[in-house]
């Protein structure tokens, strides 16, 4: 346990950022093993908010979403996220999870001019290829918001001068404990949160590492 000194000192080492809050998406789709699947369809659409001042959990986002095309999920895809059948049939689909998730954004004041939020992911797939190309496929039109985000490789990077493959490697060199299941679309942005969290506690200020504007 860390004595009074040594939270005092932990604590000082964050600065202040540029975001009000962070918030962490990792998206799970449909998927073959050992083949391309397309359209590649979001099966769970999770976001997590934190306040960038307290560091807090203050909301969450959280949706299975039924697919249109290979509407059943593969043995494989089962096995690596966890998702059922069950699990998706009867859920929204793309389009009304969007919707769904422009309210939450806007119940949560994410969406005024004077609140700057930044998506975090591990990786840039999520919001520069996933969310993008089956939009495209739909025509569904891609909301403005997710133009830009943070891929949580890169902060690691920078804090601790190694570039990681994957989020396992960051939790166990920062030497926290992994939570849930790996591939489980929320227990995924828990565990990038937890990243987040210590690098900002190591003095990383977080920025915008990719857009798509």
């Amino acid at each position: 346990m860390a004595t009074q000194s040594q939270t005092v000192e932990r604590k000082s080492q964050i600065k202040e950022q540029y975001f009000d809050y962070f918030l962490i998406l990792d998206f799970e789709a449909t998927c073959k093993e050992n083949e391309k699947i397309y359209p590649q369809e979001i099966i769970e659409f999770p976001v997590i908010k934190i306040n960038a001042k307290t560091l807090q959990v203050e909301s969450t986002f959280h949706q299975y979403v039924e697919p249109k095309v290979h509407k059943e999920l593969t043995p494989f895809c089962t096995q690596l996220t966890g998702i059922i059948q069950d699990m998706v049939d009867g859920k929204p689909h793309l389009e009304e999870t969007l919707q769904s998730f422009d309210k939450w954004m806007l119940d949560n004041k994410l969406l005024g001019a004077d609140t700057k939020s930044l998506f975090v992911t591990c990786g840039d797939w999520d919001l520069k290829t996933m969310l993008p190309s089956q939009c495209s496929y739909f025509k569904i039109p891609v909301p403005k918001y997710f133009g830009q985000w943070l891929n949580i490789k890169k902060g690691f990077a920078e804090v601790t001068g190694s570039y990681p493959r994957e989020m396992m490697g960051m939790l166990s060199s920062l030497q926290i404990p992994h939570q849930g299941r790996h591939h489980s679309g929320i227990d995924d942005c828990k565990n990038i949160g937890n990243i987040l969290v210590e690098l900002l506690h190591r003095g990383y200020v977080a920025k915008a590492s990719c857009s798509n504007r």
